[in-house]
């Protein structure tokens, strides 16, 4: 039996793709093990999903002043060398990571041990934790074609981000009944990533009384952002985030509002849903969801509301063109040549054993 590692974490798009990937592995002889920090919101999930979990210290590297930038590194070289020490213990035959801070160590420890590194980008323009890792990796998948330009070419492969499987076999009517809805109105899924979205979730509530003429809407608002005052709305339903349920909530929805990280896009692709992004903005981000969003209106599968142009009636717009040219997107998506991402990557796992 090969044994392999996952490491990735700080949110939840460093975690699913890697437990996307799992069903496979095991079905290909792999003992799975992960590298996490010691409390990130990775630790939950994957432990939930029944894999042996490690806990390493873990910094950040910011490009701004932060006090926290004098203590951090130490704490990413307290990283490196629990990583180093698991890697004894462990003994692995290739390490996958989906990126974030706490994979630099992990990354580095197991190319210093000879171990092969296969790393995932998911992003347009890689991120700084990644950049740190290009180095130390074999090879690099990724998932957007224009991202390839900023990979080393002899490492560089073009895979698409694996989809959690189950996410496939959600069934609509489960969606109504968990909901209460019924089919009277079309459905509207609002999602603002793993930590919701202050923005987007005020803009919607601004218009909730005139969406609501025309569609039920599911709320994903994010831990700490339900608003009480909207719990008994007829047709309005809203919860802080949605595990296992959640492919019910997309079986059923016919459009979609959902910020751009570049995980939750690949996911509405692949269930084929039409959608409004609204990617973060650069003031707040380094930029890339405004990439990948572009990426996606330019191949047809979205639209687009930059945040900065969010207005009450941009917004209804929006939303009103999304429902009205769903098929479009719908048949943009249909045409699109994504390969299946689980396969080709376990195919690259596979082959670095060699």
């Amino acid at each position: 039996m090969k044994k392999i590692i996952l490491t990735g974490g700080g949110t939840a798009g460093h975690v699913t793709p890697n437990l996307a990937l799992c069903p496979e592995l095991e079905k290909n002889g792999f003992e799975i093990s992960y590298i996490g920090s010691y409390n990130g919101m990775e630790k939950g999930l994957v432990e939930k999903a029944g894999i042996p979990y490690y806990g390493i210290s873990s910094g950040k590297l910011r490009r701004y002043f932060d006090l926290k930038n004098f203590t951090d590194p130490f704490r990413v070289i307290k990283g490196y060398f629990e990583a180093k020490h698991l890697m004894k213990t462990l003994k692995p035959d290739v390490v996958f990571s989906k990126g974030g801070f706490v994979a630099v160590p992990v990354v580095i420890a197991a190319s210093r041990a000879g171990i092969p590194v296969i790393s995932h980008e998911s992003d347009m323009t890689p991120g700084l934790a990644n950049k740190l890792s290009l180095a130390f990796c074999t090879k690099i998948c990724c998932n957007f074609p224009e991202t390839i330009q900023y990979l080393p070419e002899d490492k560089a492969v073009l895979t698409g981000c694996p989809i959690r499987e189950e996410l496939l076999t959600g069934n609509r009517e489960a969606g109504l009944q968990l909901t209460g809805f019924n089919d009277s109105k079309p459905v509207l899924l609002i999602m603002g990533g793993s930590l919701g979205s202050v923005k987007v979730n005020q803009a919607v509530r601004s218009i909730l009384p005139d969406l609501l003429k025309n569609y039920q809407i599911v709320h994903l608002c994010g831990k700490g952002n339900l608003d009480e005052t909207l719990t008994s709305m007829p047709g309005y339903v809203q919860y802080e985030y949605m595990s296992d349920p959640l492919k019910h909530l997309f079986a059923m929805a016919d459009i979609i509002i959902s910020r751009a990280g570049a995980n939750a896009i690949c996911e509405l692709l692949a269930l084929q849903k039409p959608a409004l992004l609204i990617p973060l903005s650069a003031a707040a981000s380094r930029g890339d969801q405004i990439l990948n969003a572009r990426s996606f209106k330019k191949q047809g599968f979205c639209d687009v509301l930059e945040e900065e142009n969010i207005t009450n009636e941009s917004l209804y717009q929006a939303v009103t063109s999304l429902y009205q040219n769903r098929e479009t997107y719908i048949q943009a998506m249909k045409n699109s040549n994504q390969s299946n991402a689980v396969d080709r990557i376990v195919s690259l796992i596979k082959e670095s054993c060699l």
